[in-house]
């Protein structure tokens, strides 16, 4: 099946990240494609990208819909927390502008056959390389209790992490827990059925969101990440990020706010003695969201958060 997915608020990345021709671009997630395309657009002629993605499916995917523009952008199978090191082999100082999306894309849930999805039944992986790490199987049968219930509360912000990881637990005594159906069943079963039925979302989507963040060490790669990032623009380059999880937000948000301030002293000090100067400036104060039209339209965008720094 062709990989699919929709890339979200489009317009204004394009709109914030400002790509002109000549630019240097770093596209840290390819996933479908959409965005690296409409940067290409408007970069070329003369201007590169760099595709980083750590889904091979995706990189496969980009070499297609990227055919028009052979020769402007590079790709590359990785994770983009190791930027640093990508743009080093290629003796790239610094680039004019970075983008990330930190969402799932479509195809992932809909054809990657690696359990994505309680809706389908497949193997329980969830890695989005296949080559490296650990599944979600091998999460969920050998962590005990006490740390699958601090997984699915603190990623997926579940309110019965406790019931669920128990059952878990309890299940997989008599049967190795295989499958994101297999899977999907204890986590309904485990949750009461009053609670379940006034849910607007489906009761075990919050514990696949969290075992997805944590199989794939999401919130440590953003980290990681964003430690570097300043370092990696030249000055007016714009890094934009497209969270759609409140604690990815959150990292953004107070990342951002700290390369803004210019002083980290104490309040009550009667004068700055940390010399401290902004690092960059805050292009978007407030995330900006989606509209309702591009909801109505593409329905995974419906929890974006987008935010934008500037370098000074």
């Amino acid at each position: 099946m062709p990989y699919h997915h929709v890339p979200a608020m489009l317009a204004e990345v394009i709109e914030l990240l400002e790509p002109a021709p000549g630019d240097l671009f770093v596209d840290g997630t390819l996933g479908g494609a959409g965005h690296a395309r409409a940067i290409l657009e408007k970069i070329t002629p003369g201007g590169l990208l760099i595709g980083v993605d750590q889904d091979p499916d995706a990189l496969v995917n980009a070499e297609t819909v990227l055919k028009p523009y052979a020769g402007s952008y590079g790709l590359f199978h990785d994770n983009f927390s190791n930027l640093p090191g990508i743009l080093s082999q290629l003796a790239i100082p610094a680039v004019d502008g970075i983008l990330l999306d930190l969402g799932i894309a479509c195809h992932h849930l809909a054809a990657s056959g690696r359990g994505f999805s309680f809706q389908q039944d497949e193997p329980l992986d969830m890695r989005m390389n296949p080559s490296t790490g650990s599944t979600a199987a091998e999460l969920v049968n050998s962590a005990d209790e006490r740390t699958l219930t601090r997984l699915f509360r603190e990623y997926g912000e579940e309110r019965f992490a406790r019931a669920v990881a128990r059952r878990i637990v309890a299940e997989r005594r008599s049967a190795r827990i295989v499958s994101s159906g297999q899977l999907a069943r204890i986590v309904v079963a485990a949750i009461p059925r009053k609670s379940a039925a006034s849910q607007k979302i489906h009761p075990a989507t919050r514990v696949f969101m969290a075992l997805r963040i944590a199989v794939n060490h999401e919130l440590e790669a953003l980290e990681a990440f964003l430690a570097a990032a300043t370092d990696l623009l030249t000055p007016g380059g714009r890094l934009c990020i497209l969270a759609f999880h409140s604690l990815e937000d959150r990292i953004v948000k107070h990342r951002f706010r700290e390369l803004a301030q210019p002083c980290v002293c104490p309040p009550d000090l009667p004068r700055c003695v940390c010399g401290r100067t902004p690092v960059v400036r805050v292009v978007t104060p407030r995330a900006r969201r989606p509209g309702e039209a591009e909801i109505a339209r593409n329905p995974m965008a419906r929890s974006t958060r987008l935010r934008v720094l500037e370098k000074l």
